[in-house]
This record gives structure tokens, sequence and C-alpha cells, in this order.
């Protein structure tokens, strides 16, 4: 069946016996993956998992500098703040064999998948062997848009006078090849969660036109459409100081949440639901 096969139905994540490993995964640039990894992975450890993170971003790093920024905070501040278990893969050095990045990888995961819980690993925005490996390993795959049709592009190509997709995309067509490679390796499957990001309060024409494409496209390639994180200022100022939203109370003490970081911690806590894995504790972003 090809891409376009038309029943390929979405699944929800199953149990593997090893720990659920999620991809953050889009090769168009700022769509908020280092954001969305990073508040999965702390939203994850505040259900009572534990994460490992991996950057596969070896040129920008940012979900690197994140962690950088937690431990930072940890160590001058002296609260009693969870961080991940953190990894970077490094470029292959030039001469070297792409095959040894990826068996470093390979090892890397393997040995994580064992060892915790959860695995979130932020993927390069381009395409390379390091990227389709780890697109292979995915138990989930979050792949966060903007809510515009350029982001949209990174999906499916669409025609602008028709309003009609023409072709899955570059990165559609290697999401598929990794599923097969997933499924033929371990008979696992992939669930693919396409995170609608940065939606606006307003009814505009560009919303209405990428909510009934996406509609579309999903039931023809089999992904999931979840809400995603708000245009908020917020999560950009958390980054420097390395927290999330929901680390907000345990790093301020008492301090009143105003009502957009209720909103923001309810967006966060949304995604990471919806990525299915059972909760240990009870769910501590709900405290008043």
């Amino acid at each position: 069946m090809g891409l376009f096969g038309g029943n390929n139905k979405p699944k929800p994540a199953q149990a593997t016996g090893h720990g659920h490993v999620i991809v953050v995964g889009n090769e168009k640039g700022g769509s908020g993956k280092s954001t969305t990894a990073m508040h999965v992975a702390i939203g994850l450890m505040h259900l009572g998992h534990s994460v490992a993170t991996i950057d596969l971003d070896s040129r920008q790093g940012t979900l690197t500098r994140y962690i950088g920024n937690r431990q930072k905070y940890i160590q001058a501040a002296k609260k009693e703040i969870q961080t991940t278990d953190h990894y970077r893969v490094e470029p292959t050095a030039d001469g070297q064999s792409p095959d040894i990045g990826k068996e470093k990888l390979r090892l890397l995961l393997e040995g994580a998948m064992i060892n915790h819980d959860a695995i979130v690993v932020d993927a390069p925005g381009s395409d390379n062997q390091i990227s389709r490996l780890a697109h292979s390993y995915a138990d989930t795959l979050i792949t966060p848009i903007n809510d515009s049709l350029v982001d949209f592009d990174v999906l499916a190509h669409v025609d602008g006078n028709k309003m009609e997709i023409l072709a899955p995309s570059h990165y559609a067509e290697m999401v598929w090849e990794q599923k097969k490679t997933k499924a033929e390796r371990e008979q696992g499957s992939v669930d693919w969660m396409v995170m609608r990001n940065r939606i606006s309060s307003l009814d505009t024409h560009n919303a209405r036109e990428v909510n009934r494409l996406l509609t579309e496209l999903a039931k023809r390639i089999g992904f999931r459409v979840v809400p995603g994180l708000g245009e908020r200022v917020i999560f950009r100022e958390l980054f420097l100081v390395g927290l999330t939203i929901l680390d907000l109370q345990d790093a301020g003490g008492a301090r009143a949440l105003s009502p957009s970081h209720h909103a923001a911690r309810e967006e966060v806590m949304t995604v990471v639901n919806a990525i299915g894995v059972p909760a240990k504790l009870p769910n501590r972003t709900n405290r008043g």
C-alpha cells in the first residue's frame, strides 16, 4: 500500500515492554520542537516516569542548552526540581562513516529504553541518516507545526488555486519509510501525532483551510491531530532559566499562577496525556 493508500488508520500507543520512545520531528525550523520536547519530558516526569532526553540537532543544540540552563538554575536556586538524564549525539567527524554515528545512536537508544520509562528525542531540522534511524525507533512521533499553510507544506504539497492536496512531502514520505522499517525490525507501529502550535484565537480563513487540509490528510496517511502550545511569551522566557511551565509552583513556592499560566499548563498536559503513557503518580500539575 502506498503512502496515500487511504486505510492507514492511526493506532493508539501500545505497551512495548521497554521505555516508550517519543521522537519530536519536523524538517522545518521554528515549529517549537525543542520547547515541545522539553515540556513533554518534564510532563512525563511529573507523572512519575524516569525520562532520558536525547538531542540529535548537533548544529543548533537547543534542547541541550535548555537542559544546561536548567542544571544551572537548580544549582543556583538550590531547589528540588527534577531534570532528565540528558545526552547529545555529536556529528560524525570528517572522514568517518555515517554508520558510526548510527551505531552510537542505536546503542544509546537501546540502553535508554532499558533504563528509563520514556525517552524523548529532539530530531534535527534536516533529513539525514541519524534522523531517519531515530524516527524508526519512535513509539510516538510528535510533529509540531505552526498553524499556517506555509508550515502545512512540511506534510504535503497543496495546489494554491484549488486548495487541494497534490502529494505528500519529502518528510511525510520519510516517516512512511521509517514506519515500515520499524514494522519489519520489531513488528512495532508508530503513533504519529501532528500538533498544531500557535493557533490563533481568531477564526480566520487560513485557520479554517489548515484545519480542513489536516483533517483530510490525517485520514489519508494516518496521523492524529492534537492541539498544541499557544503563542505565549512565557515559553520563551522560561528557556533562559531552563524551566517549563510545569515547574513554576516548585520554583516559585506559594506564588499564585496567573490564568494564562494555568492555561499553558493545560496545553502541555493535553499533549502529554495524548501520548498515552499511563501515569505512575497523580498529575502534579493539577495542584491548586
